[in-house]
């Protein structure tokens, strides 16, 4: 099976911590794939290994049927054009508007500004925040930003987008539209997606096609959502009860 993104063997260490310890996994072309597992184990570290921003100690890591592994840094701007990372903070440029940030991407590719006004006024359609267009990132509240930074990473055409924990410190209702917009991407764009998360209930159930949990860096479980929950896997039975018991908190909150 031909695969957009794959893992094979990956191990990283930082000093004589092991994060990943042969972790290989595939994700198939227009599929949305989530990794689970808490905070810390190492989720975040596998997305920034696909557009190169880590390297592996040891293992392989393709990219569209490329070995991207051993890639210089001017050989990984293309793959960078074809995977978009939306980082937890959103990573928006403070200084201009969120019309800006969205055009930013086609701003250097020489695209005619008429053509440029057109694909940002789409692309905030799309993403359903037109009426945010003239407002500063500093006016916007964590989830609105990432909203932003979906449709910026929409306007550079990629094949794939990586989202590092999408639905972490918004309220329900925001991690409902995040959500929403990560399965549009998928539905409308028919892009492949990775997401990384700690939320079952809250994000992976929502969008995930498949989900893997990570846990001292391996892989215990490779499946769909409704495999997760009828594991016997003593590590996976725990992550999933833990993840009841936040989600029922966080409804009685809400």
């Amino acid at each position: 099976m031909a695969y957009f993104i794959e893992f094979v063997d990956v191990h990283k260490s930082f000093d004589d911590r092991k994060v990943l310890d042969g972790v290989s996994f595939g994700v198939e072309k227009g599929e949305t794939f989530a990794i689970l597992g808490p905070s810390g184990v190492g989720k975040t570290v596998m997305l920034t290994h696909i557009v190169g921003l880590l390297k592996p100690d040891s293992g392989r890591i393709f990219v569209d049927g490329q070995d991207i592994t051993d890639m210089r840094e001017n050989q990984l701007a293309a793959v960078r054009k074809k995977v978009q990372l939306v980082f937890q903070s959103g990573a928006l440029f403070d200084s201009i508007s969120v019309w800006e940030n969205v055009a930013f991407p086609l701003t250097d590719v020489g695209v005619s500004d008429e053509e440029i006004d057109r694909k940002v006024t789409d692309i905030l359609k799309l993403v359903e925040i037109e009426e945010l267009a003239d407002l500063m990132p500093s006016e916007l509240s964590t989830g609105m930003k990432r909203a932003v930074a979906i449709a910026r990473a929409v306007a550079a055409e990629p094949q794939a987008i990586l989202y590092d924990e999408p639905t972490t410190m918004v309220d329900p209702l925001m991690s409902q539209t995040i959500n929403n917009l990560v399965r549009k991407m998928q539905n409308q764009l028919g892009l492949t997606q990775m997401v990384v998360t700690h939320d079952i209930a809250n994000c992976a159930e929502k969008v995930a096609d498949r989900v893997a949990l990570l846990n001292k860096g391996k892989f215990v479980f490779q499946g769909t959502i409704q495999e997760l929950y009828a594991s016997d896997d003593p590590v996976v039975k725990e992550f999933v009860e833990e993840d009841r018991i936040r989600f029922e908190k966080e409804k009685e909150f809400a």
